[in-house]
């Protein structure tokens, strides 16, 4: 097969594991900033390999070769896919890669806000993968939970959007949907924000325009009821840094940008588009970067407890601390950068984390029930 070009986000990890073999034959590899690219850096591109902040339309993709469109990452409303299905453009998202990543931000988020989630209610809005993790993980630690989904009636814990944001601890995860029978757009306005109890939490890690930005800003600017943690924004990346200063904890998109789920999206992407027809040479398996990572973040990762006993909550942010993320958010909005560049570059620069089950607990310092916890979180 001759070498295909393929334009990639420059934040796509793993490339040459999973696509190295394409481009023998004369192909190329093309590093991208996806925020930014342009129809004539894809003059010559067979595919087109992007994030969540590349708009893929016509706009884009009109009178250029490309033949298939990846997404590594798990929402579609950045791809136009009527579009793309009428032009005959295969393409493919890669769902559920990053939902375990979100759901330990959510634990840890909470843990941050030195929040027992233990005895605490959730709701969740949005059952997809992220929220259907969260949802079965809630199950599990027998933890009552709330969801809303007008998409899964069905679903055992259902319930009305007033009902789930009086819950203790809300967590939005629903994909931003502008039209149809259940638009998402500014689904969380001032009307709803008025449900919220004092004293509950919540947290937005799904699309930042679910919530209506200015709606939540005004409500802060007048009274803090309520604990906030925004991973998502409305008009990511130049996002309102009066919003910022006021929410407990602000993060720049990062809570799905574990190690693990970004690889998990390349490897999806590589699985759909052997399965578009496009190609036929088998997915490279055994030594391959992606492969060399996890064994040797298994191999290099316990958790230590400290002496005499650690904290439930002291554990979880050993293995990931948001706080840390949302310092680093705040210092750049504080900086010289314009924010927009400076959103971007933190995710760009986004140092290396590790999803909980490459961590093992050391000695017996917890009790059998947290123990268990712990297993049902994802810890060794």
């Amino acid at each position: 097969m001759t070498g295909l070009t393929i334009v990639a986000d420059e934040n796509i990890p793993a490339l040459e594991d999973y696509f190295g073999d394409l481009l023998e034959g004369g192909g190329r590899l093309e590093r991208v900033n996806g925020r930014t690219l342009g129809r004539d850096q894809l003059a010559r591109a067979d595919i087109l390999l992007v994030r969540s902040v590349t708009p893929v339309n016509e706009d884009l993709l009109a009178d250029t070769p490309v033949r298939f469109v990846g997404s590594c990452t798990i929402g579609t409303d950045h791809l136009d896919t009527a579009w793309l299905d009428r032009q005959g453009i295969a393409w493919s998202a890669a769902p559920g890669c990053n939902a375990n990543s979100v759901v330990e931000y959510v634990f840890c988020a909470l843990a941050a806000l030195a929040i027992d989630w233990r005895g605490r209610s959730f709701g969740i809005v949005g059952c997809g993968n992220v929220g259907g993790l969260l949802q079965r993980r809630l199950r599990e630690l027998e933890i009552p939970c709330a969801v809303y989904d007008p998409w899964l009636p069905d679903n055992p814990d259902a319930a009305d959007l007033q009902t789930v944001l009086q819950q203790d601890v809300i967590c939005l995860h629903a994909p931003l949907v502008k039209d149809g029978p259940h638009p998402s757009l500014h689904m969380v306005g001032a009307e709803q924000l008025a449900h919220i109890k004092d004293g509950a939490v919540l947290i937005s890690a799904g699309r930042g325009a679910v919530v209506d930005n200015a709606a939540l800003l005004e409500l802060l600017q007048k009274r803090k009821r309520f604990s906030t943690v925004l991973d998502v924004w409305e008009n990511e990346p130049a996002i309102d840094t009066r919003l910022l200063e006021l929410v407990d904890i602000g993060t720049p998109h990062i809570a799905g940008y574990s190690m693990d789920g970004k690889l998990a999206g390349t490897r999806m992407i590589r699985d759909a588009l052997e399965s578009s027809e496009i190609i036929s040479s088998p997915l490279p398996r055994g030594e391959g970067l992606g492969e060399r990572e996890r064994r040797r973040s298994r191999r290099n990762a316990e958790l230590e407890l400290g002496a005499p006993r650690g904290s439930f909550a002291d554990l979880l942010l050993q293995m990931y601390d948001p706080r840390n993320d949302d310092h680093r958010l705040r210092a750049a909005a504080d900086g010289e950068i314009p924010m927009a560049r400076a959103f971007d570059q933190l995710r760009r620069e986004y140092p290396r984390r590790l999803e909980f089950s490459h961590f093992s607990l050391a000695d017996d310092a917890l009790d059998a029930a947290e123990r268990r916890q712990l297993a049902i979180l994802g810890l060794k």
